[in-house]
């Protein structure tokens, strides 16, 4: 637990008895987005900044280690500082794409 973290009013088996139903489906829709994406045999999607960061969050969610939420937070998030001279683009694109260097 974090420092900041208040403790939850319930025990752990509560929490899983309470929302591992809910989670369990969450976790079966994000493999089926990923099987789609497998059966659509376009390579580039794999290499697609989104995909990369995707995969970077799922195995923060592996990793057995309080901080889970911040880490996949950040795995997402532009780390730049400085404002950007004009808009980019017009819609959100989800995820930062720091494998890009003219970004």
């Amino acid at each position: 637990m974090t420092p900041c973290a208040l403790p939850s009013p319930r025990t752990g088996v509560e929490l899983v008895d309470e929302y591992f139903i809910e989670n369990r489906t969450r976790l079966l829709e994000v493999a089926a987005y990923l099987d789609r994406v497998d059966r659509a045999g376009d390579a580039g999607a794999g290499r697609d900044f989104r995909m990369r960061a995707f995969r970077e969050a799922l195995a923060v969610l592996a990793q057995d280690a309080p901080g889970r939420t911040e880490r996949v937070q950040m795995v997402f998030s532009d780390p730049t500082t400085e404002p950007l001279p004009a808009l980019d683009q017009k819609s959100a694109r989800g995820a930062y794409d720091r494998w890009n260097e003219a970004v």
